[in-house]
């Protein structure tokens, strides 16, 4: 008989259990969970659930097998910016399915993430680098959404007056979608033009770089003529083809975007993949997302670091350049060391061998009398046919996907794999494509290939079938960590030597107040790298994904019953987007019933700065609402403010828990004084880990929820992302929700789906009672924590019964005030003793958020404790005169071990103390690779590519 997942996934055993329930007073789980939240609005369990009782692992993953089984794995030529690629092992085993890289948590403290920091730093000189342009950020969630915040970015520094943003009639089709259902909310007109057309005044455009058929042409041009009239151009570019044709900065673009998706990373039926963004000198600072910069440590040696985090929506809100809080670090990682693992030779090399497919492709189809829309291409040929219908049908027999365009053009798009496979691939496309059909004569004269070892009409590795002025001529992955780690022994030594830099779930707790860094189960894990799931492409037919899309429908099935909703969408690839999809649909509910006035988003001031920038994205206008001094929505104020925008309200966003991590004791009333109004209510379910199994959104007046699954349900955060942001909604809001090709808010139909099986083994393993119990555990976790830490620092907020719900806040401006050592130098000194800090400063300045997960075990939580006090006793110290306020181990934390053994010691603290503060540690020590960085230094000196080798010596 095998031990339950449950028992596997909760880290306390019946005994711990009992300690901790000792030490916060109650008798029971159960008992301390229904104290803490209200009992007007705790559910009943449901009559007849959808949630099949829990399966053991190894029944789990038999189902998944059976799931996968029902997907058709056939050869991908669609194209349309999905791949087959294929992911070096070296990558595969030790980025993706490594835990000290999946299960990190996003760079903030970046003195225990300089492993992932380098990773991301070589992912920004790889696209900066291989687009033209002066400084790419660290990812973006897809290439829709990144045409999308180009968009956004373009409206902000352009010179133009005008409203309108020009889109290539030839750009992606998903990406055309993306772009009409944002810039409606926010006001912009869309206007398509052909390149070589005369173009308007617009503020700027974007333009498909080969076009979405395959097409490649000079769009110099074009670029100049956005430019002259004000305008900012963005390229979005293929990063494989960039290897061969010139760069979108040496043709004169403002702003490149696109996917690194085939540097390595599957398909996965749409995702997760890393986007990209590069823009010219000038513009960093209106880039969207998270960039990484080279700053120093307090020795004077280079360190990386989050740069420019003042832009951020947490900090600025409504302000920010963007609602993205996120990126697809743990995609980007993989992209970059498939840059660094081929290196430049080896990226040319496979380009040329994909476009020279192409050719050779080509000229076959020519030879048997069929014709090419586009003369020059670079993967992707449009073809003419007789019937297009009857040539895909005939292709699909062969194991082959091809894209119909019209009745009468098929396109065929080669990518790494196919283009490997030419002596099985070609045959069966020429079967398909013209059966039965006499080869004429081939353009050109014959060639002997010696890397290939046969005759060719021409030479795979020389032809060149697009414009010869387009032919690149710009260097590109000069830096040596892209000519270095050819071998797998190096490369391997080298994913080792950054990972070891680290900090993430396999070293120890992150007690990320908000975050949820819990358990990601090897099993939950264990599907997302298989071909049935891994190599399906977004839009195959759906007899290829009949598995996915029972997947997905029983995963919606289950998060609507666990959240009382009635539809959910999974389409959301963040859980900004996830945010953004139900503000949009509550936009879309009211202009259905004439009510277009209705735009205000009322919203708490503890809301998480996502809240408010996602709601001007969706067109929205954000009035602040107070909050009271025990940490809840000041009802008065609400009231007030309700009856002030009456007419014009649309929306009120919520935080359940609260960002303060308390349950609102009068939530029912909040909700019902919105309704009262016309409005809706929109619950942020970033806290849902705190409330599954004991009530549900929809019960207590919830419209409308995202939810993070990436944080509830087990998704690994991945240094930060992929993510996904499922959005929930009442059945009168279902409609306007993201479903296929309407309302998108993401560039494939279900989103991330390559990592959903992660969710789905969860739910399944852990059944509605074991997903309880994991409230349970959450919430006695951060309970024991506020009750044996609230002596030595206050518990800022705290709800019915003097309780926390999973999180607690802990007050560190009376320690400021007395000792003068605050939350930074806490957060610092975690690090000697083992840890990673809380989250800092949010949501309110000068403390620690506290959130210790039901993953985690008593010895686990007791030494955070531990250390906690300790550090307390140490800044007592320096109040009491032990050591100088500018000589003692926390403003001097982290030490390294360089720090402790080089030079002579001539400080206030033993050397011991500095590094062995517990005895406990010293057989596991984390050793920091850097000093404290100084932050404002690196953003004085921007930097946001990799430093030469000489700056580290």
């Amino acid at each position: 008989m095998t031990e339950p997942f449950v028992s596997r996934h909760i880290g306390l055993d019946r005994d711990a259990e009992a300690t901790m329930l000792a030490a916060v007073g109650y008798s029971s789980v159960d008992e301390l969970v229904r104290a803490a939240v209200p009992t007007a609005i705790q559910a009943s369990p449901v009559e007849h659930s959808t949630i099949p009782p829990a399966a053991s692992e190894r029944q789990a993953l038999t189902e998944l097998r059976a799931i996968a089984s029902r997907n058709r794995v056939r050869r991908s030529m669609i194209g349309l910016g999905y791949y087959d690629t294929i992911t070096p092992a070296v990558i595969q085993r030790n980025v993706l399915e490594n835990p000290s890289w999946y299960t990190a948590y996003t760079p903030y403290q970046p003195e225990i993430s300089q492993g992932r920091l380098e990773a991301l730093i070589n992912f920004q000189t790889m696209i900066a680098d291989l687009t033209g342009l002066a400084t790419a950020n660290a990812s973006m969630l897809d290439e829709g959404t990144a045409v999308v915040e180009a968009m956004l970015l373009a409206r902000r520094v352009s010179g133009s007056s005008s409203n309108v943003f020009l889109v290539d009639a030839d750009a992606l089709p998903q990406t055309k979608r993306l772009l009409a259902h944002r810039a409606e909310a926010v006001g912009i007109q869309l206007q398509e033009f052909s390149i070589g057309a005369e173009l308007p005044e617009a503020f700027g455009g974007v333009i498909q770089y080969p076009g979405a058929s395959g097409r490649v042409v000079d769009p110099s041009a074009a670029i100049a003529a956005i430019k002259e009239h004000g305008g900012v151009a963005v390229v979005a570019a293929d990063l494989l083809a960039l290897t061969l044709l010139a760069s979108p900065g040496d043709l004169g673009a403002d702003v490149a975007v696109g996917t690194s998706q085939r540097f390595g990373v599957p398909m996965g039926f749409g995702g997760p993949h890393a986007g990209f963004m590069a823009v010219r000198s000038g513009l960093e600072r209106q880039l969207p997302g998270r960039l990484v910069g080279v700053s120093q440590d307090a020795s004077g040696q280079p360190a990386y670091r989050l740069s420019l985090q003042a832009r951020e929506q947490h900090i600025r809100r409504e302000k920010a350049t963007s609602n993205i809080c996120t990126a697809q670090v743990l995609l980007a990682v993989m992209a970059s060391m498939y840059a660094v693992y081929h290196g430049p030779d080896g990226l040319k090399r496979i380009a040329q061998h994909v476009h020279g497919a192409a050719v050779l492709a080509a000229k076959e189809l020519k030879a048997r009398g069929l014709e090419l829309v586009h003369a020059h291409f670079f993967d992707t040929l449009a073809v003419r046919v007789t019937d297009a219908a009857a040539v895909v049908t005939a292709a699909g027999e062969r194991g082959i996907l091809l894209t119909a365009i019209d009745d009468a053009t098929v396109s065929l798009a080669f990518d790494e794999v196919s283009a490997d496979d030419l002596a099985e691939v070609l045959p069966a496309l020429l079967e398909s494509l013209a059966p039965g059909v006499e080869r004429g004569p081939l353009d050109g004269e014959g060639v002997f290939a010696p890397d290939e070892e046969r005759w060719f009409a021409f030479s795979p590795l020389t032809a060149h079938e697009y414009p010869p002025e387009l032919a690149r001529s710009s260097p590109y992955l000069t830096h040596p960590v892209f000519s270095t780690h050819r071998s797998e022994t190096s490369m391997m030594r080298y994913l080792k030597y950054l990972a070891d830099k680290d900090y993430a779930l396999d070293r120890g707790m992150i007690p990320l107040g908000s975050c949820t860094m819990k358990l990601n189960a090897a099993t939950e894990m264990a599907s997302i790298t298989w071909p049935e799931f891994a190599n399906i492409h977004p839009f195959a037919p759906d007899s290829d994904t009949e598995g996915y899309r029972e997947l997905v429908g029983e995963l919606e099935d289950w998060l609507a019953e666990v959240t009382g909703y009635d539809a959910v969408s999974l389409q959301p690839n963040a859980g900004s987007q996830g945010e953004l999809a139900g503000l949009l649909a509550i936009r879309g509910y009211h202009r259905s019933r004439g009510d277009n006035q209705r735009t205000v988003c009322l919203i708490p001031s503890s809301a998480h700065g996502t809240n408010a920038a996602s709601a001007v994205l969706a067109g929205m206008r954000v009035v602040v609402v107070a909050c009271d001094d025990l940490g809840n929505v000041d009802l008065d104020d609400l009231r007030a403010k309700i009856a002030q925008h009456a007419d014009e309200l649309a929306a009120l966003m919520i935080t359940y828990p609260s960002t303060h991590g308390v349950y609102e004791h009068d939530v029912l009333d909040i909700t019902a004084a919105v309704h009262e109004a016309g409005g809706q209510v929109y619950v942020d379910g970033a806290n849902l880990n705190a409330l599954l199994g004991y009530a549900r959104f929809g019960d207590f007046g919830g419209d409308v929820s995202h939810l993070n699954l990436h944080k509830t349900f087990c998704i690994p955060h991945g240094g930060g992302g992929p993510g996904v942001g499922p959005v929930a909604a009442k059945a009168h809001l279902a409609e306007f929700l993201p479903r296929g090709s309407e309302n998108p808010v993401s560039s494939a139909p279900y989103g991330s789906a390559g990592i959903l099986p992660i969710s789905w083994a969860y739910v399944r393993m852990m059944g509605t009672e074991g997903l309880t119990k994991a409230t349970g555990a959450a919430v006695l976790a951060a309970n024991y924590v506020a009750v044996r830490l609230r002596d030595h620092f206050p518990v800022l907020y705290s709800g019915d019964n003097g309780l926390v719900a999973h999180e607690c806040i802990l007050d560190l401006r009376p320690l400021k005030a007395a000792t003068g050592i605050d939350n930074n130098d806490v957060a610092k000194r975690l690090i000697d003793y083992g840890f990673h800090a809380p989250t800092m400063s949010f949501p309110v300045a000068g403390t620690l958020m506290v959130e210790p997960t039901e993953s985690e075990d008593l010895a686990e939580i007791d030494r955070f404790i531990d250390a906690m006090i300790a550090i307390k006793e140490e800044a007592d110290a320096v109040a009491a005169g032990v050591w100088p306020a500018n000589d003692n181990p926390l403003v001097n934390s982290p030490h390294t071990a360089v720090s402790v053994i080089e030079g002579e010691w001539q400080h206030a603290y033993s050397r011991e103390l500095a590094v062995y503060p517990l005895r406990s540690i010293i057989r596991q020590k984390y050793w920091p690779p850097v000093r404290r960085v100084d932050n404002a230094y690196g953003d004085r000196n921007l930097m946001c590519a990799c430093p030469p080798i000489e700056a580290f010596a």
